[in-house]
């Protein structure tokens, strides 16, 4: 059994089609679970529109978080308590899945713990940015390598054991929660690289993500009026690594 964990908040303007794109690969037994942070446009009436017994909906109210990528990390964390499947995915409501995601991961998975698959960043026209997020991160594996960064390690390009489940839950909710999935993994289990493009990453000004700004040069000067692009400080990106390591201190000191 699959299970699909996608997180929402206000996505009406493409979560029709991510929506779509996961069901079409999924069996009649699988589920994809959806938890909304309290949507005030029409993204639950979409998501209901499918009137699929496949999907399980959880509406529940967006609760203050610390950090801008808290919200869906506590997202993650309640989609993930639901889950029943022995493969788990993670899916943002934004993205658009291509075809053989879903058997291609599962089937690597079968030799690992966890398997990260690569994508293309594109924009919200689907007009190609990056034929490989991999290649832009010169994506490899290692807890301190992504620590440190870049960190090419992205949430809904995962797909794990159920068994992994009990080595990272719950995510604290002050960390990225696909970084420390990540780490977690290389510190206990095994993970493995999938370099076949699964995914079109969708890059808009709405994502809680910013989008690396060494691609700029290779945007359109349209696209970038309508992308997010990462200009945190220093100050901040050396803050929340420097609260995932006391989180992830704290965790390995309690289940030593």
């Amino acid at each position: 059994m699959i299970s699909v964990c996608m997180t929402t908040y206000n996505g009406e303007r493409f979560v029709k089609e991510q929506i779509e794109s996961i069901l079409a690969q999924l069996g009649r037994d699988d589920e994809l679970i959806i938890s909304d942070d309290g949507s005030t446009d029409k993204t639950i009436q979409i998501i209901r529109s499918f009137n699929d017994r496949r999907i399980i909906l959880l509406n529940h109210i967006k609760e203050k978080q610390k950090f801008p990528f808290s919200y869906t990390t506590a997202n993650i964390n309640y989609a993930l308590k639901f889950a029943k499947g022995d493969y788990i995915f993670l899916a943002d409501q934004d993205d658009v899945w291509l075809p053989l995601k879903v058997s291609k991961m599962v089937s690597i998975c079968q030799n690992c713990d966890l398997v990260l698959a690569d994508c293309m960043d594109v924009d919200k026209d689907l007009n190609i940015i990056c034929n490989s997020h991999f290649a832009l991160y010169n994506a490899k594996i290692g807890a301190l390598r992504n620590w440190i960064g870049p960190c090419c390690y992205l949430g809904s390009n995962m797909c794990f054991r159920r068994t992994l489940l009990p080595i990272f839950m719950e995510i604290p909710s002050c960390v990225p929660h696909d970084l420390w999935i990540g780490v977690m993994t290389n510190l206990k289990a095994k993970m493995l690289l999938l370099h076949d493009v699964t995914m079109l990453y969708r890059r808009h000004d709405s994502n809680v993500s910013a989008l690396n700004n060494k691609v700029l040069p290779g945007v359109s000067s349209e696209s970038r009026k309508t992308i997010r692009i990462n200009e945190n400080s220093l100050g901040f990106k050396l803050r929340y690594r420097f609260v995932f390591l006391l989180q992830l201190l704290k965790y390995l000191l309690l289940h030593r």
